[in-house]
Parts: structure tokens; C-alpha cells; sequence
């Protein structure tokens, strides 16, 4: 069974242990983060490899909608901390069935190409500005 411990982050608290934070407040909320918020949990692992297994699930989590099931809240939504915790446990005991490390590795790369891609997007769009900037500063 997976050793973590799950805390309300507090601005300004460092850790030593392996960490990382997960956004409890907004749309996003179960989104993992390597960089805390104000509104965030913190994560807080024995190991390295403890630590990407459980941000990885976290962010599959996420990413398929099992933290917005326990959304509350009408203005901004939120997740409290245990149905957090819950669903980070249920989802590591679920995931224990399956070859979990091979997937974390193929969402792994999958979350890397998508940054180079992100990258290459930011790129082209300052590229086409600059473009643009230039056909109209010869027409001043």
C-alpha cells in the first residue's frame, strides 16, 4: 500500500521529503502541480519513485474527470481533503491490477511531447507576430 500523506499547503512551507502539490479549488481542481498555489494540497512521499507513481495517477485522475465527481461549491467549486485523499488511494489500489508503471511511462512521454508541442505553438504565434509587426512597420 502506497505511504503518502496529504496536507493543506500553507504559503511560505518548505518540505524535505519528496513532494508535489495538487489544486483543490476551481475546474481543476485534483490537477498535479510541481510548483505550489495558494490553493493547493501537498503530497508528501517517502520515496522519488513513490512521488512520479502518485502525480502521474493523479494527474490520470484528473485528466478523466474522477475529482470532479466530488466537486461542491456554486461560486468556485472545490475538493475537500479526503474525498481527495479517497480517490488518490482508490485509484492507486485500482491501478495495482494493471502493468501501472508502463502506463505512467507512455502518459509520461505523451506529457512531454505535449510541452515540446506547446513550445513549438508559442513559437509560431510570437513568429507570426513579429511578421505581421514588420509588413505594417514599413507601411508607417
Amino acid at each position: 500500500m502506497s505511504t503518502f500523506e496529504i496536507k493543506t499547503h500553507q504559503i511560505g512551507r518548505t518540505y524535505s521529503n519528496p513532494h508535489f502539490f495538487i489544486l483543490n479549488k476551481g475546474l481543476n481542481s485534483g490537477k498535479p502541480l510541481t510548483l505550489s498555489c495558494p490553493n493547493c494540497f501537498v503530497i508528501i512521499t517517502k520515496t522519488e519513485k513513490e512521488k512520479n507513481t502518485l502525480y502521474h495517477l493523479s494527474m490520470m485522475l484528473q485528466i478523466g474527470g474522477y475529482y470532479a465527481y466530488y466537486l461542491k461549491g456554486s461560486v468556485i467549486p472545490f475538493i475537500s481533503i479526503n474525498d481527495c485523499k479517497n480517490t488518490l488511494l482508490k485509484g492507486f489500489e485500482s491501478s495495482k491490477n494493471l502493468e501501472f508503471n508502463k502506463h505512467i511511462k507512455a502518459v509520461s512521454i505523451i506529457s512531454k511531447k505535449e510541452k515540446e508541442l506547446q513550445y513549438v505553438i508559442e513559437k509560431m504565434a510570437l513568429l507570426k507576430k513579429s511578421y505581421i509587426e514588420s509588413l505594417f512597420k514599413n507601411a508607417k
